[in-house]
């Protein structure tokens, strides 16, 4: 069994942050999470700076991903959006992310080009189609450990019960967990959380239509799986925002206020690489 199938079969809920860089995934392995998530969303915006609206192919998204992953041992989902077109892409796409080491992805029914699941001017392709998909999905990964969890953004689009009519048909087409994207309030987490016998992903994504709650919240409502997509994201922004105009203005109010240097430097993996240095090459001269 996979590291990411025990995490899920432990006692508690697995709660994943999400990473947009290596450094973001280092700093969560190091915070004591067992796993953590790589999304659209982050990436994008953070690689890019491009919107999630579906500007950015699979080739370039997973450049992205192969860079964050040098930051973390962690075992890792990854957002694989619609799968990039039919059902040739999508085994592209998984056997893409799996030669990379990821453990886990959740594939969504959105047309394309798709968007973030808490935008506007969301559509949804037919049940048959996203079923066909995943049955591509679950026959064409080179490892059966690999988890599919089928996302279905039909809530927002075609209703609660629509949304939990496809989750039936695409647990029965091959995924192994569900991802029923924004539902709107507690009770729609409730309802999502009783309605299947299977691990489900709640995302809480900050500003987005779903009410933010904690894990163990989640985890009383039968989720197995926790996302916090954009938290470090936007706090990122938000604080470098800060710094600019703390140098902008000349106030320089904000020196000293970060990460010190000797930890940043720790961090980042100083210590390791001037072991070899020493080991190999010897001190340097003052040393």
């Amino acid at each position: 069994m996979s590291r990411f199938r025990e995490l899920l079969a432990g006692e508690r809920i697995l709660v994943m942050p999400g990473a947009f860089d290596a450094l973001s995934a280092r700093l969560i392995e190091r915070a004591g999470f067992q796993a953590y998530f790589i999304g659209g969303f982050a990436l994008v915006g953070a690689r890019y700076a491009l919107p999630d609206i579906g500007l950015a192919g699979l080739g370039e998204i997973a450049a992205g991903v192969a860079d964050v992953m040098r930051g973390s041992a962690l075992p890792v989902m990854v957002d694989a959006d619609n799968g990039y077109g039919d059902v040739k892409n999508v085994v592209h796409t998984v056997n893409t992310y799996e030669r990379l080491g990821v453990s886990a992805f959740f594939m969504e029914d959105q047309v394309s080009p798709k968007r973030c699941g808490h935008m506007a001017r969301r559509a949804v392709i037919p049940s048959e189609a996203m079923e066909a998909k995943l049955r591509a999905a679950a026959g064409g990964r080179l490892n059966p450990d690999t988890f599919i969890i089928a996302r279905t953004d039909a809530r927002t689009v075609l209703g609660m019960d629509e949304a939990l009519r496809r989750g039936e048909r695409y647990l029965k087409a091959g995924a192994d967990g569900l991802f029923i994207e924004s539902p709107l309030s507690v009770e729609e987490l409730r309802l999502i959380g009783r309605s299947f016998d299977c691990p489900q992903l709640a995302s809480m994504l900050e500003g987005g239509r779903t009410p933010i709650l904690s894990p163990d919240e989640l985890a009383e409502m039968g989720f197995r799986m926790a996302i916090y997509g954009i938290s470090l994201l936007m706090r990122s922004v938000k604080v470098m925002q800060a710094a600019l105009d703390d140098l902008k203005t000349g106030r320089m109010a904000l020196v000293g206020s970060g990460v010190g240097f000797q930890e940043y430097q720790e961090i980042v993996g100083l210590p390791g690489w001037s072991e070899i240095e020493n080991r190999y090459a010897g001190p340097a001269a003052g040393e």
